[in-house]
């Protein structure tokens, strides 16, 4: 059987020879219909919110309106929506000092060529911009997290007398689903928050995982930031395999948001199909742009895979690593037992830049190969203790090696980040 998997702009063609593959599991999002145009579902959600007055209604008489907007490792259609919004806002508030603030969160900075591309040339060239950094932006400190840690927001958000938030809901491998309150924690807050807030004891509990709200440590946190930030309306959408809207969420921060994670759970739940070796991505450009983000898909086969079993997945990373010291984490150690153990005791106050990418990427590797298929130096992937593979079928290849069984099964994951594995 022939699966096309999602790679870079394009994608790449995985055989499985026959009576070997277990399962292919998909998200339902990509079959999903919707019933009316993407700006068209963007207008009415902004219109009819879930529990809040309509966007023009809020942004009547408000002088400085402030957008936080999700960066380029997001594929978040903000050309479809912003223009939306940037209409209703205006024809309410035509006095309005309106800023995008771009949450890089601990990302590095969006370019000019990423902000033209995501939101169109007129909005870059006619609307104040502001990417954050986490580490020089202007910051308030507006206390402590439910956990302990300092909330230090970025002042631009602060300031505004109108806040919204613009995302989108997918699956998210340690906050449950991303959008809503995420926002803000991590989207626009101080290095030293995200920091305590990413700690090893919450990345390590059972609640931290993908699909999960309820007892999750890092989603508390988040609500609060939120809260304290004063979000006051968000409009997350949720998108196909193409990219495209199928469904827009607008409201209060927190009601729109479980709304739209209530659709999402239903959409990308798929059960668990144990296989000896599962195959993954994750899901393409442009979060497939490194491997730090790449770690994400790995997640999915990790909960779908055999103890022991073989995780391939199929990344381009066309930024490399990602991360220096995420990369210097696994490059200097002797393997990913080190690299746990190096982390596993760390208090809050002693969380270093992408730990938890490390810690989660660890976790992975004490108990699973990972062959990696990416445009990433074969000597980056292997200083990160994990296998390089040219192609699919080389990867197919070392890993039935490493299984080393006839009756080897397989479980294909075409878009890793879209999917909820439940047992």
């Amino acid at each position: 059987m022939s699966i096309k998997l999602p790679y870079g702009k394009g994608y790449k063609e995985l055989t499985v020879e026959e009576g070997h593959l277990k399962a292919v599991l998909l998200s339902k999002a990509h079959a999903y219909k919707p019933d009316m145009g993407e700006a068209e579902m963007v207008r009415a959600a902004l219109n009819k919110p879930t529990n809040s007055p309509p966007l023009a209604e809020l942004a009547r008489g408000k002088k400085r309106i402030v957008i936080i907007s999700s960066d380029h490792t997001r594929p978040v259609p903000s050309h479809i929506i912003m223009p939306v919004m940037l209409e209703e806002l205006r024809k309410a508030s035509p006095e309005a000092h309106i800023t995008i603030l771009v949450s890089t969160g601990f990302h590095r900075a969006t370019t000019q060529e990423e902000l033209r591309a995501k939101y169109g040339d007129e909005i870059v060239d006619t609307v104040h911009i502001h990417v954050h950094n986490s580490f020089e932006d202007e910051m308030v400190d507006l206390g402590l997290l439910p956990s302990g840690g300092k909330l230090i927001i970025n002042k631009v958000a602060i300031e505004a007398d109108l806040l919204i938030g613009e995302g989108f809901i997918e699956p998210h491998f340690f906050a449950g689903f991303s959008g809503g309150r995420k926002s803000v924690l991590p989207g626009i807050v101080s290095f030293k928050t995200v920091l305590a807030n990413h700690c090893a004891e919450f990345i390590a509990s059972p609640y931290a995982r993908t699909g999960v709200l309820e007892n999750n440590p890092l989603h508390r946190d988040m609500l609060h930031a939120a809260q304290v930030a004063n979000m006051a309306f968000i409009i997350n959408v949720v998108i196909d395999s193409d990219k495209k809207i199928i469904k827009a969420f607008a409201g209060h921060r927190e009601d729109a948001h479980y709304e739209g994670c209530a659709f999402v759970r239903e959409l990308a739940g798929v059960s668990r199909a144990e296989a000896d070796i599962a195959v993954t991505t994750n899901g393409g450009y442009p979060l497939d742009q490194n491997i730090y983000q790449a770690v994400k898909g790995m997640t999915a086969a990790e909960a779908t895979v055999k103890e022991g079993g073989v995780i391939i997945i199929a990344a381009e990373c066309s930024d490399g690593h990602g991360g220096q010291v995420f990369f210097e984490t696994f490059d200097q150690a002797s393997g990913p037992k080190e690299v746990m153990d190096g982390i596993i005791h760390k208090t809050r106050d002693e969380t270093v830049a992408d730990q938890w990418e490390s810690q989660i990427l660890a976790r992975i590797l004490l108990r699973h190969p990972v062959i990696m298929v990416t445009g990433a130096p074969r000597e980056m992937v292997e200083a990160m203790h994990m296998r390089y593979a040219d192609s699919l079928e080389e990867a197919m290849d070392i890993a039935k090696s490493l299984v080393n069984k006839p009756d080897y099964q397989v479980t294909v994951i075409p878009d890793g980040v879209s999917v909820i594995v439940v047992p």
